[in-house]
């Protein structure tokens, strides 16, 4: 009998974007996924918002392996420049969850 591997659909910085999602609703977070397309390019995976707290533009990483795509690396600064943050994420936990109480962050993950 041949067996077919079949491909997971969503990798792991997927699951990791859906903890945290799961995680900031639970603090009373609106959060929005961003799609990645054509007309997108370079938008942080997240937006968030929390009446209290403010706005945070919040982009997925996974530790084990990622890179910034040359539209981030072009308009991340951008973003910041004009006042926007941008906070790395890289799991649903709270040490990370106070990564979105300091300044923004995307800068010292890169390589």
């Amino acid at each position: 009998m041949r067996s077919f591997k079949t491909k997971e659909k969503h990798g792991p910085e997927w699951h990791i974007q859906q903890n945290i999602i799961t995680f900031l609703r639970a603090r009373e977070w609106f959060v929005k996924s961003t799609h990645g397309n054509a007309y997108q390019s370079g938008f942080p995976d997240l937006f968030c918002s929390h009446r209290v707290y403010g706005q945070r533009w919040v982009e997925v990483k996974n530790l084990e392996n990622y890179k910034f795509t040359a539209a981030q690396l072009d308009l991340f600064p951008l973003f910041v420049a004009n006042g926007s943050g941008i906070w790395i994420l890289v799991e649903a936990n709270e040490s990370e969850y106070q990564k979105l109480f300091k300044k923004c962050n995307w800068y010292l993950y890169l390589k």
